[in-house]
């Protein structure tokens, strides 16, 4: 089955496409991301062709994978169509999700398949195609390792699924570590893995095999590692971080809720070569923190992503390094920043990655200074091997002491993706009601921990306009509240031609000013521009829209505040003060 998502198909509004986005360091804005962003006129038209990234053949179907096209033509996409054909007979399947089964299909046949994409104006034209034959299911294909991170007499095996799953559900991994005639294995259903029983000092050849109903899959590729003890954490980290290269903390493994399942990670943006490890991420927590980034050192990531504020910055814009020059656009926060596809970040999307994002405002001429008349980055790695910690850091984390920006963007983006919120009170009161087989989810049902009014505001959130709601959900998707990658701009400005993003809406009862240009104070103000204060443009999403023109929701002055109400529950307070997110810099 495609993950199941919250319902798109009505018309409704971006519900807060405000609340900021961008991830990264120093500025989810940067100086230009707000006044000069990447955005253009839009014409209404067909979307661009999506991508087709894989066939998936089963028991008479083909699971059709695709990714969204960059080009919507203007309007959200509302379908995709999935086509296999064979001997003039075509067969297809409709979804809005990725993958999409196409059925009814005779196995030892080889079918030809494409994927399109549908929007108002109309469909696109349909990918390259690709070829697949149904057949009875067999063993999966096997996984990629994207990081192997050694450990006292162990490993953690960061892995990335294949999409091809032999026609039947994987059930689990196996991974397997070999040194000569030793080895040790170790089962798990997802990445990462960890193998214990190792033998430090010795360099072992880790894979990993995928399992389902038929029997287990191919090895991987394998990885090398060297299991390691005790390491002592070098003078120069000590005396300028609170670091203990025995004691790291724990970014890589942690523990997701229930409802955090194959519906949403789908959603991750973690590319397979940089899976977390918490070598790698406490680098990062290292550089995010670290005003010596700047070319004054006065100014790092986390002076305008504060940890308390959502890890945003309570100003409208944020100062330079030079304290009289400002940013254009309000820095956003960064929570859940990794459950947005494809990935892009800047209130433009100019950034194609978060490791792309990464080194942006280190190098902005206003942010962090290191533009091209310091010297770039070049002057800044100078800087850094000139430190009596960056070295040592890099080569605990890397296996060498090389710094290079890619390596740096590598950590940076690893932090920031550790950044998962699942403590809020939302999360806490839906915990308690999940099912993942009741409709919806049961994302419908009240909340024991709540208010009556939050409750209402809950309500208000998840129901459609056409059915007396405000209909939010329908772009920013629980439970990571990111949003969805076919929505277009929020009708802020008549004749807006720019199509912004925006951030996880977790913690925004702490992340404001809202909106790129961080017009609005409160979230009253936030909720009062969707209920009456949207604007035509070519750009605005078709979801804000009723008959052709900007909706009025017409919302009570009630549920406008019952609506505030329960965007303050997605606050995360465990988040917002959780040490390991916080400055381990001494001075």
């Amino acid at each position: 089955m495609p993950p199941i998502k919250l319902s798109p198909s009505v018309v409704s509004f971006v519900a807060l496409l405000s609340l900021g986005v961008l991830a990264g360091c120093g500025g989810g804005g940067g100086s230009d991301a707000g006044s000069s962003g990447g955005g253009s006129g839009v014409t209404l038209t067909v979307p661009g062709s999506p991508t087709l990234v894989a066939l998936d053949p089963g028991n008479t179907a083909i699971k059709v994978h695709y990714t969204a096209p960059t080009a919507t033509g203007g309007s959200a996409i509302t379908s995709y169509t999935a086509s296999c054909a064979a001997g003039g007979t075509t067969r297809t399947g409709i979804g809005t999700t990725s993958p999409i089964d196409v059925t009814g299909l005779t196995n030892g046949t080889a079918y030809s398949c494409s994927i399109a994409a549908t929007n108002a104006t109309g469909t696109s034209p349909s990918s390259a195609a690709t070829s697949a034959t149904p057949a009875l299911p067999v063993v999966p294909a096997a996984p990629t390792i994207g990081a192997a991170t050694p450990a006292d007499k162990g490993a953690s095996i960061a892995f990335t699924a294949s999409l091809i799953t032999g026609g039947s559900p994987i059930t689990g991994y196996s991974v397997t570590c070999v040194s000569g005639t030793l080895s040790a294995s170790a089962t798990g259903s997802a990445s990462p893995a960890t193998v214990t029983g190792l033998a430090n000092g010795l360099t072992y050849s880790c894979s990993v095999r995928a399992i389902n109903a038929v029997g287990t899959g191919a090895a991987s590729v394998g990885v090398n590692v060297v299991p390691n003890g005790a390491v002592a954490t070098p003078a120069g980290v000590a005396e300028f971080t609170t670091l203990d290269f025995n004691a790291l903390d724990n970014f890589a493994s942690i523990t997701l809720p229930a409802y955090y399942d194959g519906t949403v990670t789908p959603d991750d943006n973690t590319p397979a070569n940089n899976a977390i490890n918490n070598r790698t991420a406490s680098l990062g927590r290292v550089l995010f923190n670290d005003r010596r980034l700047s070319v004054n050192d006065t100014i790092s990531c986390a002076s305008c992503h504060r940890q308390a504020n959502g890890f945003s910055d309570p100003r409208q814009f944020s100062t330079g390094f030079s304290g009289t020059a400002f940013t254009t656009a309000h820095a956003m926060r960064l929570g859940n920043i990794s459950y947005y596809r494809p990935g892009t970040m800047f209130w433009d999307k100019r950034a194609a990655s978060v490791e792309i994002q990464a080194t942006q405002p280190i190098q902005n001429a206003i942010e962090m200074g290191w533009d091209t008349a310091a010297g770039g980055m070049a002057a800044l790695i100078t800087k850094m091997n000139a430190t009596t910690y960056y070295p040592d850091l890099f080569n605990f984390a890397f296996g060498s002491p090389t710094i290079t920006e890619a390596r740096i963007q590598l950590a940076l983006a690893q932090f920031q993706r550790a950044m998962v919120s699942t403590g809020s009170k939302w999360d806490t009161g839906y915990a308690t009601v999940f099912s993942a087989t009741a409709p919806n989810r049961n994302l419908g049902a009240d909340l024991p921990n709540f208010t009556a009014q939050e409750n209402r505001g809950r309500t208000l959130y998840f129901t459609p306009p056409n059915q007396g709601g405000a209909g939010c959900a329908a772009c920013h998707s629980a439970p990571t509240f990111a949003l969805a990658p076919n929505s277009l701009s929020n009708g802020l400005d008549a004749g807006e031609t720019r199509i912004f993003k925006s951030p996880s809406l977790k913690n925004m009862g702490v992340g404001g000013p809202f909106m790129h240009d961080g017009r609005f104070t409160t979230l009253e103000q936030v909720v009062e521009h969707y209920n009456s204060g949207v604007q035509a443009g070519p750009a605005v999403d078709n979801r804000l829209l009723r008959n052709g023109v900007p909706q009025r929701l017409n919302l009570s002055v009630a549920d406008k505040a019952a609506l505030a109400a329960f965007l303050r529950t997605l606050d995360d307070t465990a988040l917002l003060t959780n040490p390991k997110f916080s400055s381990p810099m001494r001075k």
